[in-house]
């Protein structure tokens, strides 16, 4: 029965009596076909056995009904939106989901005062609202929220920097680089702020301001001063106006010439001082040795800059000290603690001061010298650390009057 062939597919009425005139399905064989495929003509009785007699067949049948059906439809500019729409409340909702499935550490009450503006203080948190706010910042976690900082003195802006005869501040020269203003970044993205403004006022000659003249360890000095400077903005992300008396203390305790009244000798006996203090345990958190070998290598930067670079970067670090010292005037505290820094500030302003007007009388090639010796001091402090895990310290000598180039040699 099998194999019959009927050569009329037509059914009729009475076909269901009689079984003998129908043919069986030739995918299952077990039931009578009833229906027969438009493309191989293979009898089959059921949608499975449909899916099932050719995948092929049946995916080129769906396929060419698909392409044929779009060949109709032309979208218009209506049906375009409405498919944008569909795609955004979609994203929308995976991004609320997302959302949902995050435990939240903060309270319903302090979500809410974040979301209305006000401030939120570490005291305005419950304990275990501090618990996970001193386990995200011991974990490094609240770093990643923090947008990274590009040093100033490593953009290209910072080679272009121009000031007058006499040391003030000019209009600096327009830079062709990709600067366009967006209304998140504002004015912070123009390479014209990029760059500390320099001095309101000319300069005086270092003549005018000590009847002696200038030390010849001036330049260990600066290089001292200029590795608390870029310690303190790298500790700060660059913002040292959110916290100048904080900032202020820090370059203090970091810098020897500034903090401590040191006189060191020698470049490397300067660098040495402020590595100590940035593997400290107060700031080893920051990196450790490579963090200050890092800080040398923006010395070096900044050194292989312009002299009004220099003067830039040392008026910055005046405008710092003149802040913290305003707000320590208007800030209530200890009388003998706020005494004794008011008067290292004030005795840190007056040296910055007298460097930067000494250095706008320097020629270029100074610097370009100077840096050369802090090249050869950090191959010399690599090479002697090794594998060792701490700063060697230095023992002050006594100057035998040779020239500072000779300690390279």
């Amino acid at each position: 029965m099998a194999d019959e062939i009927i050569t009329s597919e037509a059914v009729s009425s009475s076909s269901e009596l009689n079984s003998s005139s129908r043919i069986i399905c030739r995918v299952c064989q077990k039931q009578f076909s009833q229906y027969t495929c438009p493309r191989c003509n293979t009898r089959y009785c059921s949608l499975p056995c449909y899916k099932s007699h050719s995948l092929r067949c049946t995916e080129s049948f769906m396929r060419e009904n698909v392409m044929e059906e779009l060949q109709h439809l032309q979208p218009d500019d209506g049906s375009k939106q409405k498919m944008l729409d569909i795609l955004k409340r979609f994203h929308s909702e995976d991004e609320a989901d997302i959302m949902d499935e995050d435990d939240s550490p903060l309270s319903e009450e302090t979500i809410q005062k974040v979301l209305s503006g006000n401030q939120i203080s570490f005291e305005d948190l419950s304990a275990e609202e501090k618990k996970h706010f001193q386990r995200a910042v011991a974990s490094g976690e609240l770093s990643k929220l923090i947008k990274p900082w590009e040093p100033w003195w490593s953009k290209p802006s910072a080679t272009y920097i121009s000031l007058g005869q006499d040391g003030t501040q000019l209009v600096q020269p327009l830079v062709k680089e990709d600067t366009a203003v967006s209304s998140e970044d504002g004015i912070e993205s123009d390479p014209l702020h990029d760059i500390p403004l320099g001095p309101d006022s000319p300069l005086p000659s270092v003549s005018k301001l000590s009847a002696a003249g200038p030390s010849p360890l001036l330049a260990v000095h600066l290089v001292d001063i200029m590795y608390s400077y870029c310690f303190t903005l790298r500790l700060y992300n660059g913002d040292w106006q959110s916290d100048p008396i904080g900032s202020a203390t820090v370059l203090l305790s970091v810098s020897s010439i500034l903090g401590q009244g040191g006189q060191p000798e020698t470049v490397l006996e300067a660098l040495s001082h402020c590595m100590e203090q940035t593997c400290s345990p107060a700031f080893r958190h920051m990196g450790g040795l490579q963090f200050a070998l890092g800080l040398i290598n923006d010395t070096i930067t900044l050194l292989h800059l312009d002299t009004p670079a220099l003067v830039c970067m040392l008026c910055d670090l005046r405008r710092l000290i003149q802040y913290a010292e305003k707000d320590l005037k208007s800030e209530k505290s200890r009388k003998s603690k706020s005494s004794e820094i008011k008067t290292k500030l004030k005795s840190a302003e007056r040296k910055v001061y007298f460097i930067m007007c000494w250095a706008h009388e320097q020629p270029q090639e100074a610097w370009s010298s100077i840096a050369a010796i802090v090249e050869a001091e950090k191959s010399r402090l690599v090479e002697f650390i090794g594998s060792k895990t701490s700063v060697p310290k230095m023992k002050k000598v006594q100057n035998e009057g040779k020239p500072l180039i000779k300690e390279v040699e």
